[in-house]
């Protein structure tokens, strides 16, 4: 295994780009890979791990949005669709068309509502891999063996899952690779303009140590806490303002054998996902609940739970009870504040603010959704004047482990099994799906498991972490097992407190908060 080596470059220099970005979620990272393919030079501080607050707390899902369609988000759901499966040929690694089942209940929306709606979403946008809708018989299809024997006729339709911290993280390599500057557990801690420039002050967060960067433009790529960073640190009036809604999800052991997902109605007006999850488990969620209060405290409240649970077994066989659940988890999405009465009706798509455009241009993001984070990404270099600049180059381009083809995965596992024969198919299949044709860069020239180094369990190897964190940004056993995998939902609670006492143990130079991973890809 090759490691890179790495640490900030103090030079006046390096210090001085065209791009500083605040916020290391899925947006901020889009901006910088998008920026840094153009040949701008970019520099991007996060206070946390990468996709540590939104982006690793989402339903998971490139989807269109058909419940939008009610809100006549016409233009945010065809881009949507459109880029569904441009994202899929880009990371088919960690990406994958679903089958989604809707039963159709009969006292809430109707038959002939649900199939108009559908045909828009087949039709609004392009698809080539993605099949259309189709009315199924619950008591022929495998999806009604899940359900109450009322439930005698639904829907099936197309979108796809993400594994959405991932992409953050596969986001911001790709930006590195191309020569960002990517900063993660770094503050920024003063922004002020200064003769057409911004002079932009950060805090290393574990060292205390202080550091100044120069920008042409700055960007507030910052999620929930947009209007804190506007107010506290870059001090610059602003006419928006932005809607906390929080979100809820939880994680169950898997309640049905099948791999369909399936999107569920509610007398609310609501509609609740139930998805399959790491195998084993079944993922159900979300919620929309206006958050008032901090957004690091987010966290499923108990009434939350008990109102999941309570709207998927009104069409559930086998009822799940707030005791089956193994992990739950919540975010805050930053939507920007349309003056809309309900948090479920408030406009998912973004808004762009461009403050100051003659001078040194300062560009605020309200709102997006994880679909759109690269249309997000486009948008902002021509907010900024930099479309023209190498175009649009992001769309087709795969993300780091995605050169293969959309339906590559099954024939990369089999690949990697013959190469590695101590590889059993689950330990293959979770390679593949989590760093594709970068396995063989990490597992190089080892020969048997030993080799490897110490195991963690359910094979999380020290090679492995070390790849994390050499490649990743990873600093921590949390980055390692809730937001580079999931393998917290595996790993006891003694197997955890070991990985992050070998954390806490190693002293090594790639502890440094900026990472730049080697610029070298192994196609299989």
């Amino acid at each position: 295994m090759t490691t890179h080596k790495c640490s900030l470059d103090t030079s006046v220099n390096s210090n001085a780009v065209d791009i500083f970005i605040i916020g290391g979620g899925v947006n901020g990272c889009g901006i910088a890979r998008d920026a840094a393919g153009r040949g701008l030079s970019v520099c991007l501080a996060e206070q946390g791990d990468l996709a540590q607050g939104t982006s690793s707390v989402s339903s998971k899902l490139f989807h269109g949005g058909l419940r939008y369609l009610e809100y006549y988000e016409f233009s945010l759901v065809r881009k949507a669709l459109k880029e569904r499966e441009v994202l899929l040929s880009a990371m088919p690694h960690i990406s994958y068309p679903m089958r989604f089942i809707m039963p159709h209940h009969k006292g809430l929306r109707a038959k002939w509502l649900i199939r108009m709606g559908l045909f828009l979403y087949d039709h609004l946008g392009k698809r080539k891999w993605l099949a259309g809708s189709s009315q199924i018989n619950m008591r022929k299809h495998i999806a009604g063996t899940t359900l109450k024997s009322s439930y005698t006729h639904g829907f099936e339709y197309s979108d796809c899952w993400v594994h959405d911290s991932r992409l953050v993280v596969l986001n911001a390599k790709d930006a590195a690779l191309r020569g960002a500057k990517i900063m993660t557990r770094t503050k920024v801690i003063n922004a002020q303009r200064d003769n057409n420039q911004w002079i932009i002050t950060t805090l290393d967060v574990n060292t205390q140590k202080e550091q100044q960067f120069r920008a042409k433009k700055l960007v507030n790529a910052s999620g929930p806490w947009i209007q804190n960073v506007i107010s506290d640190q870059i001090k610059v009036p602003t006419k928006h303002k932005v809607r906390l809604v929080r979100g809820s999800h939880i994680v169950v052991p898997k309640i049905y054998d099948h791999e369909h997902p399936y999107i569920m109605q509610g007398h609310d007006g609501r509609i609740v996902f139930l998805l399959p999850f790491e195998n084993d488990f079944t993922l159900i969620g979300t919620t929309d609940v206006d958050h008032s209060s901090a957004p690091q405290s987010a966290k499923c409240s108990d009434e939350e739970a008990e109102y999941i649970c309570e709207f998927v077994n009104e069409y559930l066989d086998k009822s799940v009870r707030t005791k089956d659940i193994v992990w739950s988890f919540s975010g805050v999405r930053p939507l920007f504040d349309d003056g809309a009465g309900k948090a479920s009706a408030a406009t998912r798509d973004y808004v762009l603010e461009l403050v100051g455009a003659d001078t040194a241009p300062l560009l605020n993001i309200y709102g997006g959704k994880i679909t759109t984070y690269r249309k997000l990404a486009e948008a902002t270099m021509a907010a900024l004047d930099f479309d023209a600049k190498n175009h649009n180059w992001t769309a087709g381009v795969p993300l780091p482990g995605g050169n293969l083809a959309v339906d590559g995965v099954p024939a990369l596992i089999d690949e990697l099994c013959n190469t590695y024969s101590y590889l059993d198919q689950k330990w293959a299949q979770r390679l593949a799906t989590t760093y594709g044709t970068e396995s063989f860069q990490l597992l190089g020239t080892s020969q048997d498991i030993t080799s490897l180094g110490h195991n963690f369990g359910e094979n999380l190897t020290e090679t492995e972490v070390n790849w994390l964190i050499d490649h990743e940004f990873a600093m921590s056993a949390d980055d390692v097992l809730w937001r580079r995998t999931k393998l917290g939902l595996r790993l006891s609670e003694q197997q955890q407190q070991g990985l992050q006492q070998w954390f806490e143990q190693r002293n090594e130079p790639s502890h440094s908060n900026e990472a730049t991973p080697a610029k070298k890809h192994i196609t299989a």
